[in-house]
Order: C-alpha cells, then sequence, then structure tokens
C-alpha cells in the first residue's frame, strides 16, 4: 500500500538494514539485544552493512551521506536504486515502496527516476563523448536527432562543448566525470546518485567538479543523494549531512548546525578538521551596526551618532531599512560646512553580502574592503554588518 506523498518529500529511507550472510534471523536478533557488528560478525559470519537508517531528502536538495571506509554509505545508495534489496526497512520514492515496483516499474525507475555517477566514471573507451553521454536515452529508444540533441546540451552544460567527438581515451580524468555527469543528467533524473565521484581527482580538480556540480544543481534544480568521505566536500556541497558509523547514521543536521552541536565526540572528532570558513555562514558572525542614521536625517544627527557611539562612519538606510551606503566623518563635517550637499556625501556601491553567504566566499572581499561590510536580504534591507575581525576570528 502506498504511503501518503509528501510533495516536498521526493525520498524516504525508513529502518533500512541491509545484512549479508546466511545467518540473518539470528543477526537480526543479536542487533535488537545490543551487540555491534563486530560481534556479530564473529558468532553468526553476517555482516552488518547497514543497520536502522532513517532519513528524508528534500526535493531539489543535496543530501551527503559522509563516513570512513564500511560505514555502510555506499551500501545506503546500492539499496535506494535496488541494486540490492533491503534485508528489511523501506524506501519510498515519491511515495511509492520501491521494493514493491514490478519489473516493468523498477526498470522505469532505474532508467529515468535515478541515475547513478561512480567514482570510476563507468564510461565506454569505444564510444566518444557524445554516444557516451546519449547511450541511456538510446537505450530508452529516443530516436538518434532528439537524443544528440540533448546530449549536445548536457555537453555544454558541463563545460565540454567542443569535445563531442573526442574519443574518451584523450580526456583527462576530471574531463570524463564531467560525461559521466552529462550522461547520468541526460536522462532527466528526478534523483542523481553520487558515489565518491571525485574522490579519485586531483584536488584542484576535485575543486573545479565541486563547483560545476552547484552550478549543474542551482541551474537544473536536481535532487542530489552524495557520498563522500571528505568532511569539506560534505559541508561545502551538502543542504543537508548525514554522518555515518557501522551502519548507523549517526547525526543529520545541516554542516552549519552539526559543526554547531556536534551529537557526539565521534561527530566533534570528525568534524575538527574541517575547514571552518566553508562550514560557517555570515549569518553566525554578523553584527548590528552600533551607529546608522536615515537619508532624511542631516548630518548634524549623523555627527552626534558618530560621537556618542564613538566611530568615524555611519550606515545610512532608506525607508524600510533599504541599505544605501556609508556616510563618513569626513564627508559628515563638509556637509555641515556647506562643501557638499547631504545626500551627496554617501559613499555608495559598496560590498555587500547576504546571510547565507559562507564565509570562505566573503574572505577575499572582506581583504579588500574599506569599512565594514553590510549584510543585506534578498530585499536590499540592511540585516547586519561584518567587520575583518570577526571575519578573521571565525577561522581561528
Amino acid at each position: 500500500m502506498n504511503e501518503v506523498k509528501n510533495n516536498n518529500i521526493i525520498l524516504r529511507v525508513e529502518n533500512l538494514t541491509k545484512l549479508f550472510g546466511t545467518k540473518k534471523t539470528l543477526a537480526r536478533e543479536m542487533l535488537k539485544k545490543g551487540h555491534d557488528k563486530e560481534e556479530i560478525l564473529k558468532h553468526t559470519g553476517v555482516t552488518v552493512a547497514v543497520n536502522n537508517v532513517s532519513f528524508e531528502v528534500e526535493r531539489g536538495k543535496v543530501f551527503v551521506l559522509i563516513g570512513l571506509s564500511g560505514s555502510g554509505k555506499s551500501t545506503v545508495v546500492r539499496c535506494i536504486n535496488m541494486l540490492q534489496p533491503p534485508t528489511s526497512g523501506k524506501i519510498y520514492f515519491e511515495g511509492q515502496d520501491v521494493e514493491s515496483f514490478s519489473k516493468s516499474e523498477l526498470l522505469d525507475y532505474r532508467r529515468n527516476k535515478v541515475s547513478m555517477v561512480f567514482q570510476s566514471f563507468g564510461l565506454m573507451s569505444h564510444r566518444n563523448v557524445l554516444n557516451n553521454v546519449a547511450f541511456g536515452l538510446e537505450i530508452r529508444g529516443v530516436k538518434k536527432s532528439e537524443r544528440e540533441e540533448r546530449a549536445m546540451e548536457m555537453i555544454s552544460m558541463v563545460g565540454l562543448k567542443g569535445w563531442e567527438y573526442s574519443d574518451i581515451s584523450s580526456l583527462s580524468g576530471g574531463m570524463r566525470q564531467r560525461v559521466g555527469i552529462a550522461r547520468a543528467l541526460a536522462n532527466n533524473p528526478d534523483i542523481l546518485l553520487m558515489d565518491e565521484p571525485f574522490s579519485a581527482l586531483d584536488p584542484l580538480v576535485r575543486q573545479d567538479m565541486q563547483f560545476e556540480l552547484l552550478s549543474i544543481q542551482e541551474k537544473l534544480n536536481k535532487t542530489v543523494i552524495f557520498i563522500t568521505h571528505d568532511i569539506n566536500e560534505a559541508f561545502k556541497l551538502g543542504d543537508t549531512v548525514a554522518i555515518m558509523r557501522d551502519g548507523k547514521i549517526i547525526q543529520i543536521d545541516t554542516p552549519e548546525g552539526m559543526s554547531s552541536n556536534p551529537a557526539d565526540d565521534y561527530v566533534r572528532n570528525f568534524i575538527n578538521s574541517a575547514d571552518k570558513a566553508q562550514i560557517y555562514c555570515v549569518r553566525s558572525i554578523m553584527q548590528t551596526p552600533t551607529c546608522l542614521v536615515r537619508t532624511r536625517d542631516g548630518a548634524n544627527h549623523a555627527l552626534k551618532q558618530m560621537k556618542i557611539n564613538g566611530v568615524s562612519s555611519a550606515f545610512v538606510v532608506a525607508e524600510k531599512m533599504q541599505f544605501v551606503g556609508i556616510l563618513t566623518l569626513e564627508n559628515a563635517l563638509k556637509v555641515r560646512a556647506g562643501e557638499l550637499a547631504y545626500q551627496n556625501a554617501f559613499i555608495r556601491d559598496l560590498p555587500t553580502t547576504t546571510p547565507e553567504t559562507h564565509i570562505a566566499d566573503l574572505i577575499p572581499i572582506a581583504a579588500e574592503a574599506s569599512f565594514p561590510i553590510a549584510v543585506v536580504d534578498e530585499n536590499n534591507q540592511l540585516s547586519g554588518i561584518v567587520t575583518k575581525a570577526s571575519v578573521l576570528a571565525s577561522l581561528i
């Protein structure tokens, strides 16, 4: 029987357990009694790959599963596309129990609903770039002109325009992975499953691919389930991150939430090596401006506010807190002396940021800024300010 559909949740995993071995009944009993996976393996010969895992994936978001080798993260993904059926538990796609699919429904699910991107690329050496990308559409029976048009579109999106007819052997590792992503996207899947896709690439290429994935996700609004063992990669890519250990999920949270409130010492130790600038957002370090004036105020009021607050500049806002710019002490004195009109005294076109901006993205802006940076929302309303000192302090 199908579950009630929540339109915002595209995938739900409930109490997923995957055991490998013959004595599964005995292994399940030992799990219920609290035995760990080493004890179960020793007494039953059964490997506990996934143990009672539950999570939800929101449509259009990047959900990252992170853990060390043997934590069970890749097994979870293989259960999602039914390459390995669960020992127990349920997986719901769009509210439907995946395990209840008929053979034809499961085939449709794998061909059209989920696409896999592998660490090893999985490309066919006898096909050029275009034919590799179009392969999934060819299997589906899409006519040649249509599948090649779609493939060319995806090739261009991943930055390989001009390489359509190149042999796979002539491509670098990063380029091959771009082909793999383009092939997965060509089928227009609802969910992109990515199992350590960038781990074989060198660091610079890996950074490029991470940026490429975020750019593609922004354009296509795809749901991505991403597997990695790299905490920086997890926090850079994930809207939500789940840390796994010994087949269990230890904590599910946003990168910033997990960093601020780790569930236990294991999570805390796991994330200690993470680049904090990639985790924390401006929201966590922004301050309320101490000196604030409005465009309707005059220079005398501005000078009085600067004196009260012990500063040499004021942030200027219009009606409804719309950020305008900064008024310096020097310009305010010129206005009072009649050398400059008040409305012309504001320094405008200053760099701004948003509460959701990662601190890492703000560092080069802060390094060049002459004043604290205004934090504004989508309507350009002033939410706070960020100083160079607060940016530096967040990195310690």
